[in-house]
Order: structure tokens, then sequence, then C-alpha cells
């Protein structure tokens, strides 16, 4: 790993799993895609018979993946704005990775988004499906066969990883991609890769979703309950490297966003080359004199130089300072321009776990927020989209001018009263570029 810059910029070591690895209330669908109670049509207990057959999962290729109807756990058709209403204010909490490892911490924050009902983006690496046994499955751009500078991981964890995977799913949450081996240095760096490179790289990832039960020899195990090709719609790439050339590809493939770039301003986004870019966001860092990038590695490297088992009595402090970073960010953006917020985790255990007490500290300070009766809204990344895609371009072009922690003017009902016309050009992009890693 390499030292980082104190403004804002952000890295996650590549190394081995061992080391620094990894990067409400709605129906189930067991394994043969059978309805389990809670759904809409159910009662509120879940007991009462619909009087409908129930669904079947059907299963697609090798049965790895199936189809089984409707996600769970959706919101309702996402409305626009009316004249003079206040946005909501949308936090996006997403998982670069998403492997279990043994640590449990994939089943935690799932069990905290179903107290909370709230949804998660899951970027899942598909090497994380791949046992290493058939490694050389994998053929990444511009490096040797096989070759990843994440590890890969057992068996048993490849199993947990998609128990968890389905159930993540089946519970609403977003499944996108981490892409595979997290390259992030030397010539074969994704910051290097041509659009028919990344398409390689995501033909790759897709594959081993769809394929893991060739790949693994397993029958005992349920198929993932989506359809990948349709549920892939956005991306985080290693490092937050490479995406003018991944949008390309993107694009062809039909994505909706990108939520790679670094050093994003805390304003309303916008499209790049046609799709969302979702960046990683500059938050308040408490009692330093520059922002962090709202993403706990960065913390991390800005808080222990990389280390990632530095001496156990700064682990109190640098916690409280991680998740009022979290809170800081939020309120200053609930209080004043309503821009989403973005937040990026790992499922590591890095300095004794304090990144990961704080990043729920923060999202239990503002699911409270939530049902106080504020109009907060804890959502994936592709739910986010959803909302964006039915507002106006002339509202959205208003809300890009309110800088970061900019009030509108004479306050919402005046700010949004009156729009300009159709087709104006929106102020506010993000400033500067920065590199990082994810």
């Amino acid at each position: 790993m390499r030292a980082l810059s104190r403004r804002g910029i952000l890295g996650l070591g590549a190394g081995a799993a061992a080391a620094v690895g990894l990067g409400g209330c709605g129906s189930l669908t067991s394994s043969d895609g059978t309805n389990h109670g809670g759904g809409s049509g159910s009662g509120k207990g879940g007991d009462r018979p619909s009087g409908k057959p129930k669904p079947t999962a059907r299963p697609l290729g090798d049965g790895s993946t199936s189809v089984t109807g409707k996600q769970p756990r959706q919101p309702g058709k996402p409305e626009p704005l009316e004249p003079g209403q206040t946005p909501p204010q949308f936090v996006i909490f997403s998982w670069d990775g998403a492997g279990e490892v043994g640590n449990g911490l994939f089943p935690r924050f799932l069990d905290l988004a179903k107290e909370y009902e709230a949804g998660m983006t899951f970027f899942l690496s598909g090497l994380y499906l791949l046992p290493e046994s058939k490694k050389r499955l994998y053929n990444p751009p511009n490096n040797p066969r096989g070759a990843s500078d994440i590890g890969y991981l057992t068996d048993g964890h490849v199993k947990a990883t998609l128990t968890n995977v389905r159930r993540a799913w089946l519970e609403g949450h977003e499944i996108g991609t981490h892409f595979n081996g997290h390259f992030c240095s030397g010539h074969g760096t994704v910051g290097n890769w041509t659009p028919q490179q990344w398409r390689s790289e995501i033909d790759q990832a897709k594959s081993f979703v769809k394929e893991w039960r060739t790949n693994t020899g397993w029958t005992d195990l349920p198929s993932l309950p989506f359809d990948y090709d349709k549920e892939l719609v956005g991306a985080r790439t290693p490092c937050l490297l490479g995406q003018d050339n991944l949008l390309p590809t993107a694009r062809a493939l039909g994505w909706r966003y990108d939520a790679s770039s670094p050093g994003g301003r805390q304003v309303w986004p916008d499209k790049k080359q046609g799709i969302w870019d979702l960046p990683l966001q500059q938050i308040p860092f408490p009692g330093r004199g520059f922002e962090v990038l709202s993403m706990d590695y960065n913390m991390l490297a800005n808080q222990s130089l990389n280390s990632t088992n530095a001496p156990a009595y700064n682990y109190p402090a640098w916690r409280k300072q991680s998740s009022q970073a979290y809170i800081q960010g939020f309120k200053r953006a609930y209080e004043t321009n309503r821009a989403p917020f973005f937040v990026g985790n790992h499922f590591e255990h890095w300095n004794g776990g304090i990144y990961m007490d704080a990043v729920e500290e923060a999202f239990k300070y503002i699911a409270r927020e939530k049902e106080k009766g504020q109009d907060v809204r804890l959502v994936s990344f592709r739910q986010f989209v959803d909302w964006m895609d039915v507002q106006k371009p002339e509202v959205l072009a208003k809300l890009r001018t309110l800088d970061v922690g900019q009030q509108p003017a004479g306050g919402w009902k005046e700010f949004l009263r009156a729009t300009p016309p159709s087709g104006s050009t929106a102020s506010g992009k993000a400033e500067g570029k920065a590199d990082g890693k994810a």
C-alpha cells in the first residue's frame, strides 16, 4: 500500500485476504422460489393464504442463478418533486468486495439494514465466488492468468459469501460489481485498461457469478435468486481508477451509474458519458484541517498511515473521529443543499474493527433521523437513480447550482417553486481530481 496525501485521497491495500483482504419487512423466497410470507398479499403476520399458486424459480444456465420474480422489499414507485417541495435526503451505504471471510461482518450489516428497513449496495468481487483451484479460469487484462491482487477465498468462505449475497438480494439490496483482481499499480493496473479490456473483465466477473455451480461442483447450495445480466447496473472500480475507459463499456452494457469517481464534492450529481456519476465525497474530518473521502480506508490511511494494526490506545479516538466524519457529512447535506450522501466501506476488522463500529454508529444516527419522521431515505444506488431518472431535468439543473453547504435562497418552497426552462446548463461540478483506492 502506498502513502496518501491528506487532502481527501483514498487507498485500499491489495494484500492477501488474511492481511487486508476483502475489500423493512417483505417476502423471502426459498431456493425453489417459494414465497415465505410477509409479502403484500399475506397480511401483517404473513399467514393469510393468497389463494394464488406460489411462484417457482426458473434456473438460468447451470442453475447458479435463477429468475424468482420481482425483488422483495423495494420502495414504491418514485415520483418527481412537486413545485416547492423539499428534496428527500438520500443516503447510500455501499460495500466493496462484499465477501464473507468468517468475521461475521456481512450478516452483521444485513441485520442492521433489516432492523431499520434500509437498502444498501454490495459491490461483489467476482473472484470471491471462484475457488482458488480454478483460478486459471481468470484471464485478467495485462496480468498473468490467475493473478489477483486480492486473495482468493477458501471454499468455506465462498459458500458463506454465496449465502449472504443470496440473503442480501432477497432482503431488497442491490448486487453490483467490484470486478475481479483489484489491480492498482504497475503495467497491469486497471487505470491503463482499454474499454475492450474492461469488457473482458466485466464478462469474467459476471461469469464467475453465473457459473459458480460449474466452477465449484457444489450441488447442495441454492441458486442465487436473480438474473445477474439484469441485476448488474452499476459498479465501483478498484482503487477508483480507470473510470474514463470504463464508461463507454458501461454505457454499451446499459449500466445506469458508476460509483468510481474519487474526491467528489457534496453537491447534486450529474451524468458523465450518459451514466450517472456518483462519487465518493469529501466530508469534514473532525479535528483536522482537511476533508477526507467518505470511506473507511481513507480514514484509516490518514489516522494510521495505512497500518491496519496500529497501537490499540489510538482506537477510541479514531473510532469517534470516523463516526463523526460520517455524521457531519450527513448533517452538512441534510441541513443545506440536500445533496445525496454516499458512503463506501469494506468488511474488514482494520485497527481492531473500529471502522465497522464507526459506520454502524453513523448509520444508526441517520436511521434515527428517519424514524423521527424526517424525509431521510436509506437506499441502494439503483434505487437512488430510479428517483433521479423521474425528476425534471430543469429541477435537477437548479439543484446542481447549490454548492457544498449552501442553503437554497428563500427556502425550498421559494427555490423550487419556479425552475429554469429545460435544457439549462447545470453548475456546481465537482472540483479537481483525486487519485485513490477503493
